[in-house]
């Protein structure tokens, strides 16, 4: 009841808060009122009923890369879009897609046991028993092999559990591994395991994570079932998305391959995700310690870690054939700027049926370019060129996305205005991140766009989450009640925003609804419209939520008169970014005292006792002072600059060249955080600000470069990288302070 009053209180305040009406940004007065007007005719165009056919007809049958499903769903988007008038191309690219021709899992000690690996139709789900369609269960870019070893239980198989076997005094050296999906991207498991030793490596989800710990499972409810499989991609992205073959440059029919044994985005140890059906009966055989409490699951057994008596044989056979991934481009060209882009883009692949995965996502991106076909009817036409992009190949690796853009790349660093992505889609509370300089638009817009159950604003309703989720905490509470807005997340990766923003720096969106659609069908032949229509968005509307959200955007940022970028708001959270990385040196610092105190502390009362032989503990090393005096130097320059180019822009009547020139000059600002080598060992990421964790995946390390070497008490990396991090800071500012008049 706290809460529920707590809420209703403060989200009344802060709806009113929002509703002083005032200019768009990047609009003045008159131009706002006609641009309200054209949104208002675009929701008018948009149709649920049009999502959910587009959902029922693309997700009919599996259409993974190179299927004739996936030849069948792109002559439905490019038909479509041509039907309502633009101007569209397909292109395509050759790559190598691994599918499965022998996967073996057996138990050889204590007892004898041979894995199903498969997933059984369902009555209730109408396209499940589509068999000879299918892929198999299967991690996509596994390598071959055959090996056999002890298993090993390493909980969710990320670094920090490393360390604690360590601890234990358990090695995986030579045995094979068995992790649970969760806690980072799926790939990470496999790399970290193979740098520790692991000859092999399963995966599962458990049912505390996803299954009937967390309610009832599918199909009499959303959750995992117990032959449910997460199939997926395990490519160290982390290292470069894309053709793992072709590098930086476009997988064209010609060009230049690495071998496949050259290629450092590829594991050398054989991978396999299992259900935890076929997972129970490995676990209970091991013996060895039992798990740490938080390492347990929910399947009704004593968790143990071993090694001991139980082995494993593994053996994984893959058709390594080159397949074309096809990519739809669709054109509206704009009626003032035609070479400024503004690209909206969604994949169109899935691992078997994807009513949400992607298909939820791109149903909505098409009824938005239906819609805006209808407004060009009335004789409207977009300032600048809509670029609407179905991207083939995104679940192998963002594949289609990422070709096109190394394709492209000097055009697009010269045209791309913006890319606005989405995905999987479903109902509940808006999910938003990207570039920071668009974080206040984006705060309008989701200000102007009603959440279809609640009633109220979908900035409102997730203020409302917020809101809940800090009432026990009332400084949080406080914080959350004085902001008048919310924060863009940072994006790392998992989607096809990545090779615009962190490899060519594009501002750019990641957009989408969840957090009341939660469930077991990721990646599984369970993930159908039959499901969808049930437990994802049985009404469709938040497809059309989705459509109203991003289809804002993209007209907004089609017909500003001046693009509305607000550096100011990418400078607070850059600075932000800073103050962590300073409390997080002194976190360490202070924890390492600590921790070398305990340990001499311990080493001293052993050492009283004459009958233990004791070495001297290994002390860690302490963390030395790192000098961010040059990083908040360019903060404190990029502060200045920032509010002197807000002044300038809020002044200013711009008109003709002077504001093509200067909006050219917004839009391409974001390159200026590029940096030239790009991160270490990884220069594909270039972006100083953003990119996917090494050791995390799909999730976000901000300022990657000080943080990932501070992470890793690599304190001489990072300090060249605080300088770095500081050179891109003082370039950006003496950007933007050209641009200020």
């Amino acid at each position: 009841m706290r809460k529920q009053l707590l809420t209703s209180s403060l989200v009344l305040s802060f709806s009113l808060t929002w509703a002083q009406p005032k200019p768009l940004a990047g609009f003045d007065d008159a131009s706002s009122r006609t641009q309200q007007q054209l949104e208002s005719a675009y929701d008018g165009y948009l149709q649920a009923a049009n999502i959910d056919s587009g959902i029922r007809i693309m997700s009919a049958h599996p259409h993974h890369v190179g299927s004739p499903g996936d030849k069948a769903v792109v002559d439905y988007i490019y038909n479509k879009l041509k039907g309502w008038g633009y101007d569209v191309q397909t292109e395509t690219f050759y790559v190598p897609f691994p599918t499965p021709k022998e996967r073996l899992l057996e138990m050889t000690s204590p007892t004898l046991w041979k894995a199903g690996l498969a997933e059984p139709a369902l009555k209730e789900d109408a396209t499940s028993g589509q068999t000879r369609e299918q892929l198999p269960t299967y991690n996509c870019w596994s390598p071959d092999g055959d090996v056999t070893g002890q298993l090993v239980y390493v909980n969710y198989g990320i670094p920090e559990d490393y360390d604690r076997l360590e601890r234990m005094g358990i090695s995986v050296k030579g045995k094979i591994v068995i992790a649970k999906y969760g806690h980072s991207w799926r790939g990470i498991k496999p790399k970290v395991a193979q740098e520790h030793g692991a000859i092999g490596c399963l995966i599962y989800s458990d049912p505390r994570d996803d299954g009937y710990f967390q309610g009832d499972v599918y199909p009499k409810g959303a959750f995992k079932n117990e032959y449910g499989v997460q199939r997926g991609s395990i490519m160290d992205m982390p290292i470069y998305p894309g053709d793992p073959l072709t590098p930086g440059i476009g997988a064209t029919k010609d060009a230049k391959r690495l071998q496949r044994a050259e290629a450092l985005t590829l594991l050398k140890i054989p991978v396999l995700p299992i259900s935890y059906h076929d997972a129970e009966p490995l676990l209970r055989a091991l013996d060895g310690p039992v798990a740490p409490e938080e390492w347990r699951g929910a399947m009704p057994m004593t968790y143990h870690i071993g090694p001991g008596k139980t082995q494993v044989h593994l053996k994984l056979a893959f058709s390594w054939d080159t397949k074309p991934v096809t990519d739809v481009i669709a054109r509206m060209p704009g009626s003032e700027f035609p070479d400024e882009w503004v690209i909206r883009g969604n994949h169109h692949d899935a691992w078997v049926n994807g009513a949400a995965d992607p298909i939820s996502g791109q149903s909505a991106l098409l009824e938005e370019a239906r819609a805006v076909s209808e407004l060009r009817k009335t004789g409207w036409r977009p300032k600048r060129t809509i670029v609407y992009c179905a991207w083939d190949g995104e679940e192998p690796g963002l594949i289609g996305s990422t070709e096109w853009v190394e394709e492209h790349a000097e055009e697009l660093q010269k045209k791309a205005v913006v890319y606005i992505n989405s995905d999987e889609n479903g109902r509940g509370f808006l999910e938003a991140g990207g570039s920071h300089a668009l974080e206040p638009m984006m705060n309008e817009v989701a200000r102007d766009v009603t959440d279809p159950e609640a009633r109220i604003s979908i900035a409102d309703r997730r203020h409302s989450r917020e809101l809940v989720n800090a009432a026990d905490n009332n400084r949080l509470a406080r914080a959350l009640f004085q902001k008048k807005g919310f924060s863009l997340s940072a994006l790392g990766s998992g989607s096809d925003y990545s090779p615009f923003l962190q490899h060519l720096g594009i501002p750019s969106f990641n957009l989408g609804f969840g957090g009341e659609s939660s469930g077991g069908e990721y990646h599984s032949i369970y993930d159908s419209y039959d499901d969808f229509r049930r437990f994802k968005d049985p009404t469709f509307q938040y497809g059309v939520t989705l459509a109203r959200t991003a289809g804002r955007v993209t007209l907004r940022m089609a017909d500003a008169p001046v693009l509305p970028f607000d550096f100011r708001a990418l400078y607070r959270t850059v600075n932000g970014y800073a103050g962590e990385l300073i409390s997080l040196v002194d976190q360490m610092r202070e924890a390492t005292a600590l921790s070398n105190q305990v340990l001499m502390e311990n080493h001293y009362a052993y050492a009283a006792d004459p009958t233990v032989q004791l070495a001297p503990p290994a002390a860690r090393s302490e963390v030395p002072y790192l000098n961010f005096s040059s990083l908040q130097n360019a903060l404190t320059r990029l502060e200045k600059v920032t509010n002197r180019l807000s002044d300038s822009l809020s002044r200013a009547h711009l008109t003709g060249v002077r504001a093509d020139l200067v909006n050219q000059s917004l839009y391409r600002a974001e390159q200026q955080l590029l940096s030239d080598n790009g991160l270490p060992r990884r220069p594909w990421y270039r972006h100083a600000i953003y990119a996917p964790g090494f050791y995390t995946g799909y999730g976000v390390k901000t300022l990657p470069g000080i943080r990932e070497a501070i992470e890793q008490r690599s304190w001489k990396e990072a300090q060249e990288q605080i300088e770095v991090d500081a050179a891109v800071l003082q370039k950006f500012a003496g950007y933007l302070e050209a641009i200020s008049f």
